[in-house]
Parts: C-alpha cells; structure tokens; sequence
C-alpha cells in the first residue's frame, strides 16, 4: 500500500517534465491518476509506459482555458470514479516579455492558463471532492518577489492569492488547498529561458545547481497524502536556496538588453 493508495487525482500538465514526474510519483504511491495536457501524443504514451508497469494512469486531453472541457472532465470523473481526491494545478506557460514588450494577448493567454485554468478545475472539481481532498496550485519563486518577466510574475502572484482565498473558503468543507514555489528546475519550460538568465539564476542558487522534476515529485504527494492532513493555505518552497536572500536585481541586470 502506497502513500496515495486509493486516491483520484487529477494532474494537469501531466504529460512531460514536471507533470510528468508528478502523475508517475503519485502512481508509484498507489493513486489512480487522470493525466490531462494538450500534448496528446506525449500524454498518451507517458500513460501507456507506466499501465505497462501495472499503475492506474490514464490521459485525457484537457486544455485548462475551456471551462466545457473541464465539466466534461467532472462528468467522467463522477461516471468512473464517483470522486476526485486531489488535483494538482500543474499547467502552465511562460511569458518572459519586460513591461515595454508586453502583447496584451500574451498577457490574456498567460493569466487565462496560468490563473484562470486553475480556477476552473476548482470550480468544476471541488463538488465530487469529500473533506480530505488536497488542491496543489504549482505556482513559481516568481510569486516570492519581483521578476522582469511581467505577464509570467504577475500570474504567478495572482495562483498565489487564488490559493490563499481557496484554502480559507474551502478550509471549512475539510478541503485543503496550497502552493508549491518551485524555482530553477529543468524542464522544457525552463529549456526555452535564454543563457544568460539561466547563467545569472545559477549563480543565485545557494546549492549551486537546478532543480529536476524528482526534487518536486515527492512534495505533491507528500501534499495529496494524508501526511499533510493539517497543512492548509502553506506556501512552500522549492528553489535550493535562491529566494533565501536578496538577488533578483542581479539577475535582472544579466539580462537587461545593450
């Protein structure tokens, strides 16, 4: 018996890196996981690996911005599963454009993934939840302080106070909703950041070195178990160090065009 054993849990952005490492930890715990994403050929496969491994994954496409795809999401959960237990709002894009170079449509299309995604998956979800269930908003150091990146930083800032409202409103149902701060972790999102950001974070990072999705995968099933039974509206932190002091002008300043 696993550490999740007989939990529903919801993960989106589960198809490739941090989702990813996300849906198989909280598999190889014992939970039946619903990997959802808009990459569906890599969500397929990511789900056909681990059923071959004897774990309870399965991939529905979900684009996290259509709140009709989100009730039609509910509607197969209530149909299967009778329940969701967890939902870990993992999706999420990046938008790097300083104040002057801010697209208005950029910045609709990032709060609508990064804010209004997970808003939607609380609303739909929430009424099959029973007291006990865990949300898991995956916010960003972003949140921690000011970043150059507008659009991303204010998104990230804005998951942040969804998450503080939602665990105070739906603390009384049982329900327990917080929020995961990763910071330098090597996935494809972090892949498209130019060199001298990554260069310049680097050198920020007490523990000299990036984050991969293993060193985050444990915390969202630490908080899906009932090991975090009384941990509500929390804020953790996941970035070696670089938020424990003072350094994002630094950053900013590698990175400021000539």
């Amino acid at each position: 018996m696993g550490r999740v054993a007989g939990k529903v849990v919801v993960v989106t952005g589960g198809a490739r890196g941090q989702g990813a490492a996300e849906v198989e930890a909280l598999a190889r715990e014992g939970a039946t996981v619903l990997a959802t994403d808009v990459l569906d050929a890599e969500g397929h496969a990511l789900a056909g690996r681990l059923a071959a491994d004897g774990l309870q994954v399965t991939y529905l496409p979900l684009d996290v911005r259509d709140r009709q795809a989100w009730d039609a999401l509910a509607s197969y959960l209530e149909e299967h599963h009778g329940r969701v237990d967890a939902l870990v709002n993992n999706a999420g894009v990046a938008a790097r454009d300083r104040i002057p170079d801010v697209d208005p449509e950029a910045w609709r299309r990032t709060f609508d993934i990064n804010v209004t995604g997970p808003l939607h998956g609380i609303q739909a979800l929430v009424p099959l939840m029973r007291a006990g269930a865990s949300i898991v908003n995956v916010c960003s150091v972003a949140a921690m302080a000011g970043h150059v990146a507008a659009a991303y930083t204010a998104s990230k800032w804005a998951l942040r106070g969804l998450t503080r409202t939602a665990s105070l409103e739906l603390g009384g149902r049982g329900i327990r909703v917080n929020a995961v701060m990763p910071g330098l972790i090597e996935t494809p999102l972090m892949a498209s950041a130019s060199p001298a950001f990554t260069s310049a974070a680097l050198a920020e990072i007490p523990l000299g070195r990036a984050g991969t999705p293993a060193d985050i995968a444990p915390l969202m099933v630490f908080l899906v178990s009932d090991e975090s039974a009384y941990v509500n509206g929390a804020e953790l932190v996941v970035d070696g160090g670089l938020t424990a002091h003072v350094s994002h002008k630094g950053i900013a300043d590698a990175i400021a065009a000539p």
